[in-house]
């Protein structure tokens, strides 16, 4: 018979997702708060549904493709909750970016039911989750590994296990979440700073891209800067909430974060100057308003 599969979240990785495991022969039923996404998947030739508990009813596995924390806790035990109709023994995939406590919080609360928590944090963004090439960051039991593989593998061309216990997953996630939110930041600064200097941006994005000075974040979001188009593949308010994951964690932790501090502060910056919800590659942005540079006019 054809595994059912239920995805919540249908936005610009969650849909990806879903049609990666249509391709792989899976019977996928799409829920999301926007009914336009969910006519979205419908059209793609998915199945919709209302709330997550429609959603996960008869599925064996469900994945979870939200933002954080307190939206995965509702889908699970909110009114209309996938805890209420997942199949017993079987696995729900946690996607969102959380606190690694939250994380084991949430799969022991879920797993005192009878059903298996996989704490699986995803990165690649939405063009490698179109194509079934995420890499996961996956912890949990062993149950929940041996549940889950077909589905991780349809999504993921890198698919990490981590460890038994969830949360480590997470904790994962928040490291690569540290780097790639400070690589963004300091690519802005380093755009804007050149186009004070009054380089020709094209030509510093060639020569910085084939020298030491370059990240996979500046090659990808400075491209965006280029082409002054800062329409959200992932916003400046993901990197608010995930930074400041960060900060929470390291104070807890005892451990100081200077740089991931300062990288906060400029996403901050860009979000209270009205960019929260525009792409990430915004704080290039921001350094411009400051500096009183036009960056439109160093695009030569």
């Amino acid at each position: 018979m054809t595994q059912r599969i239920a995805v919540i979240g249908l936005g610009s990785m969650g849909l990806g997702m879903a049609q990666s495991l249509q391709r792989a022969g899976f019977a996928v039923t799409g829920c999301d708060v926007s009914q336009a996404a969910v006519s979205r998947f419908v059209a793609a030739g998915g199945q919709g549904a209302a709330t997550p508990a429609d959603a996960a009813r008869d599925a064996e596995i469900v994945v979870s493709v939200v933002v954080n924390a307190a939206q995965t806790e509702s889908i699970l035990f909110g009114e209309s909750g996938a805890a209420e109709t997942l199949a017993k023994g079987g696995a729900f995939i946690s996607s969102a970016t959380m606190d690694p406590e939250a994380a084991r919080a949430l799969a022991a609360r879920l797993e005192a039911t009878g059903r298996h928590y996989l704490d699986a944090p995803i990165s690649g963004g939405a063009v490698r989750a179109a194509e079934g090439a995420l890499t996961i960051l996956a912890s949990g039991s062993a149950a929940a590994f041996t549940k889950a593989r077909g589905a991780l593998e349809a999504m993921a061309a890198n698919i990490y296990a981590l460890g038994d216990k969830p949360g480590t997953g997470a904790a994962f996630k928040m490291i690569n979440q540290l780097l790639a939110g400070v690589h963004i930041a300091v690519a802005s600064e380093a755009m804007a700073f050149a186009a004070k200097q009054g380089l020709d941006l094209h030509k510093v994005y060639e020569v910085i891209t084939k020298s030491a000075g370059n990240s996979w974040c500046f090659e990808n979001r400075m491209q965006h800067v280029l082409d002054n188009d800062y329409a959200p593949r992932s916003a400046i308010d993901i990197f608010v909430k995930d930074l400041g994951i960060v900060q929470d964690m390291a104070r807890a932790a005892k451990f100081p974060v200077p740089i991931a501090s300062a990288a906060l502060q400029m996403f901050l910056m860009s979000a209270a100057a009205g960019m929260g919800r525009d792409d990430d590659s915004s704080v290039a942005r921001l350094y411009a308003q400051i500096a009183g540079i036009d960056l439109a006019s160093a695009r030569r």
